[in-house]
């Protein structure tokens, strides 16, 4: 089952995550990161590095966040492949504290 990323991530774009991922399954837009399920083999090296507890395996998700499963099948198609540490995003300390972490 792949991972995926869920509403946490939008608004900081922590990407730690990203440098961990051995087959560079992560893409991203302006405002958060998505994981290509068909390209995610399922390691978890991502799962711990999330600082704001936004990763999931796709059978542990709430039925109000499995919205997410398919979200991120198709952002990934369309936006470029991340495999470096981004900035963060304006804000994202400020968010990651609002979330409790």
């Amino acid at each position: 089952m792949p991972y995926v990323v869920t509403e946490n991530c939008s608004g900081c774009r922590f990407t730690d995550c990203v440098e961990v991922c051995p087959v560079s399954c992560f893409h991203g837009d302006g405002d958060r990161v998505y994981i290509d399920p068909g390209a995610c083999i399922d390691c978890g090296a991502c799962l711990p590095l999330c600082p704001v507890k936004a990763i999931y395996e796709d059978y542990d998700l709430s039925g109000e966040q499995e919205k997410w499963i398919e979200l991120n099948a198709e952002m990934a198609s369309t936006l470029p492949t991340i495999r470096k540490k981004l900035p963060l995003l304006e804000g994202a300390e400020a968010r990651r504290a609002s979330l409790g972490f």
